[in-house]
């Protein structure tokens, strides 16, 4: 009996032998004539280790290599941070902070002498957006909202748990450009719906804006918001790869299934200020909600033009509110020569954007809300110091659902089942547990911005002003944010001549 397990061994490992070699030699004889890669034609079958070390690079460097404030676009103290405030296991540590105070850039508070007691604190006041310029204004309750992330980018129980992380922490989830589904409402919260470049969900067959649909909407959602463009690829519509583009979203967007989901890079009835304009006056009047717009900056140009605008025919044409998204967003993918370099970063964007409102004295009329990577409490705040009303998170609420920053959002592939439509890697993502985070999330963050602003000698985090921060611009030399960025002259261009170019500033 030995003898024979002995010989069929024997034969197994012969065959699986001569199997390893024939592959060999295969591989060389493959590697060596073909002629797209200079390596494998030079070394072959050890060339292949080139290749295989450099696509598992990225995922060495992020757990062994990197230290915890070096990685891009979110180093590991920061998604570490995210992910304690997400579970509400807190962000105390110990022993110091990792963080370089001197490099430039560096956020500082300014901590009062007499911080506010606990007994002095105030709740931070609710906002209307729209309050006397439509039947239904928005009561905006919370400081930190979910940014705009279409189902079809991100998964069916990715959207349902921000959803219902939405409702439970009480702020507003923005559809994205991809439309009203069924999973935005699950959970109850406040909705934004987004009309994008191509109209998804609000569109006709021929793909042109929906009255109709519009009126419909208007029913489920608290507000609409025209994207412009978004800080990722500003210039260039949205991209959803075919294999995203299942039936039920496609019947969501109104669009074939299985194929390529590509927006057009502006709306076909906005050319100029002039259509926008008309175009917010005619959907609030339309829907009784409020309108405002989605647009990444690229210098004074576009902000001088639409308060120009608006002073010459009047408050009623402005936008409830200006979502402004810095240079450095990307929960879509994009790209990468727009990715890297395409608009202004949010720490410049937001002056340009607040200021012109100031100067125009509009800032009373058009509300701000400010996204570029302001996935932690201190950036949030440093947004309201700056003059937003509300912060836009993306990727801080994809951090919270569980995100590894695997970076393949684009590939359908993604391991947390975040942003991929397989249904065993969505198995991952498990709603029940993941909602719970979200809110904790949210509340964390609004939590931590009152406790910044208490530390600064203010009542609550509205009060946060230019003042209360200092931006480090060299090695141990910081200055005053109202100093950095002057408050402008209020109502300068309202007062004064009308023209596209700001005290002391360049016309982009």
């Amino acid at each position: 009996m030995n003898d024979v397990v002995s010989v069929v061994s024997y034969g197994l490992g012969t065959v699986l032998g001569f199997l390893l070699i024939g592959g060999l030699i295969f591989l060389i004889i493959h590697d060596v004539t073909q002629k797209k890669h200079t390596v494998l034609r030079n070394f072959p079958v050890v060339g292949r280790l080139r290749f295989f070390f450099e696509d598992l690079g990225e995922y060495f460097r992020q757990y062994f290599f990197a230290n915890d404030r070096e990685e891009m676009p979110f180093n590991r103290a920061t998604r570490g941070w995210v992910y304690k405030s997400a579970k509400n296991e807190g962000g105390i540590i110990g022993f110091g902070s990792t963080n370089d105070l001197s490099l430039p850039g560096s956020i500082i508070f300014v901590n009062h002498p007499y911080p506010v007691l606990e007994e002095d604190k105030l709740p931070t006041p609710s906002i209307l957006i729209g309050d006397g310029y439509c039947d239904q204004p928005f009561e905006a309750k919370s400081i930190v909202n979910i940014s705009g992330m279409s189902f079809g980018a991100i998964s069916q129980p990715a959207v349902e748990a921000l959803s219902r992380g939405a409702a439970k922490a009480g702020c507003w989830m923005d559809t994205g450009e991809g439309g009203l589904s069924p999973y935005h409402q699950t959970g109850g919260c406040d909705v934004i719906m987004q009309i994008g470049t191509a109209k998804y969900g609000i569109r006709e067959v021929d793909g042109s804006f929906s009255a109709k649909k519009a009126k419909e909407l208007a029913k489920h959602v608290k507000a609409f918001e025209i994207k412009l463009s978004q800080g990722a690829k500003p210039g260039k519509g949205g991209v959803l790869p075919g294999e995203k583009v299942t039936e039920e979203i496609a019947r969501i967007r109104g669009i074939p299934a299985g194929m390529d989901s590509i927006s057009p890079n502006r709306h076909y009835d906005i050319a100029n200020v002039e259509d926008l304009l008309d175009k917010i006056a005619y959907i609030r009047n339309l829907t009784g909600r409020p309108v405002g717009v989605k647009t990444a900056v690229g210098g004074w140009a576009f902000m001088n033009d639409l308060c120009d605008g608006i002073l010459r025919r009047g408050p009623e044409f402005a936008p409830d509110f200006i979502a402004i998204d810095g240079g450095e967003g990307g929960s879509g993918a994009a790209p990468q020569t727009l990715m890297d370099h395409m608009s202004l970063p949010i720490a410049e964007a937001l002056p340009r954007v607040v200021d012109a409102l100031i100067q125009s004295d509009l800032r009373g009329r058009v509300r701000v809300i400010a996204a570029g990577k302001l996935v932690t409490s201190a950036k949030a705040a440093w947004a309201l110091c700056m003059g937003a009303d509300f912060i836009n998170s993306a990727r801080g609420f994809m951090f919270a659902l569980g995100c590894i920053q695997a970076l393949r959002c684009h590939q359908n592939t993604c391991p947390t089942g975040v942003t991929t439509h397989n249904k065993r890697l969505q198995r991952g993502l498990v709603v029940e547990e993941k909602f719970l985070r979200v809110a904790n999330y949210c509340n964390s963050m609004n939590k931590e911005i009152d406790m910044i602003a208490h530390a600064c000698g203010c009542r609550h985090a509205r009060e946060l002003k230019r003042e209360h921060v200092r931006i480090v611009q060299t090695a141990n030399q910081s200055i005053a944010l109202n100093m950095l960025y002057p408050y402008p002259e209020v109502g300068y261009r309202r007062s004064g001549p009308v023209d596209r170019q700001a005290p002391g500033s360049v016309a982009l």
